[in-house]
């Protein structure tokens, strides 16, 4: 690594910040703290590293930000087909802005998942591009320069662990390459498991129209978290919204009987999956997912209402 980032410098620099925040799996930071270790030597190396990174950082972040101010939530549902796991971290993002607001793009790429998430998201959720670009390029700066900073001070023992594992030659990357390759197919077994889970037990939306219409009782939970909700102010008509976080406080105020839905408006119905997983486990086991979520219900066509969220 050091011998690549000697031949090829700042290009490898910006080359794989920009990869990892346009979402592959390739770590930045350990570039980052050898960049860090290498300015020992040449402070304005180091200058001109932090420069790239930020660059590359928001460069990044920008074009996910413009996807999600055209795309919507859309963009979230591809994050969620390249990744391994961003659609409970799509939730956690969604729960983390409405906690602190804008200042969630400053602690964004401190936070595994989060800082993938957080771009598109701020432009779904309609943030000022110069709000935007303030607070991300400040959190940018605040991410590089932590690492960098991290590699100067810990300069010679980088230098220690790279000679070792180049005295081990290929069998160090064969190791890693091993260690990468199990986790990846540990997440992604993880992933498909969670995502069965409740297939066959979802509704459609039809099949929710018909209960609707059956004159039998149904209850109908939107557990969309109070900024999303109030992003998109509308409902399935009689809907009750709870936020999945606060479902807990009110499970005594679900009926035993009838029909139970659950929707929520997010990648593969996670926030609706998690709330049905819930409510089982209190005992609600009629409870069921709608497939598709709100976006669903709207894409076929059927009846929605406006309304304020608690």
């Amino acid at each position: 690594m050091s011998g690549l980032l000697a031949e090829y410098g700042l290009w490898l620099v910006f080359g794989v910040v920009l990869a990892e925040q346009l979402g592959l799996p390739i770590p930045a930071v350990p570039l980052v703290m050898l960049a860090g270790a290498q300015a020992v030597d040449d402070p304005i190396y180091g200058v001109f590293a932090l420069l790239v990174a930020v660059f590359a950082s928001a460069l990044g972040d920008i074009a996910w930000y413009v996807a999600g101010r055209l795309q919507g939530h859309r963009v979230l549902r591809l994050l969620c087909r390249i990744s391994l796991s961003p659609d409970t971290c799509v939730r956690q993002s969604e729960s983390t802005f409405t906690r602190y607001g804008i200042a969630t793009l400053v602690i964004a790429k401190f936070v595994p998942g989060l800082s993938t998430i957080a771009p598109p998201l701020a432009g779904a959720l309609g943030m000022k591009p110069s709000a935007f670009m303030l607070f991300n390029t400040l959190g940018a700066v605040l991410w590089a320069g932590a690492a960098l900073v991290l590699g100067l001070l810990f300069a010679q023992q980088i230098e220690a662990a790279l000679a070792m594992l180049g005295e081990l030659g290929g069998y160090a990357a064969a190791l890693l390459a091993l260690l990468l390759a199990l986790y990846i197919a540990w997440r992604w077994v993880e992933r498909q498991k969670a995502i069965r889970q409740l297939q066959s037990e979802r509704v459609a939306p039809e099949e929710l129209l018909a209960l609707l219409g059956s004159g039998e009782p149904v209850t109908v939970v939107d557990v969309r978290s109070g900024l999303i909700a109030d992003a998109q102010p509308v409902r399935i008509p009689g809907a009750v919204h709870i936020e999945l976080e606060k479902l807990d406080k009110l499970l005594a105020s679900l009926p035993r009987e009838g029909a139970l839905i659950v929707y929520c408006a997010c990648p593969n119905d996670v926030s609706a999956v998690r709330a049905t997983l819930k409510l089982h486990a209190a005992g609600l086991r009629h409870a069921r997912p709608l497939r598709g979520g709100i976006d669903g219900w709207r894409a076929a066509g059927y009846q929605v209402e406006s309304f304020t969220a608690a």
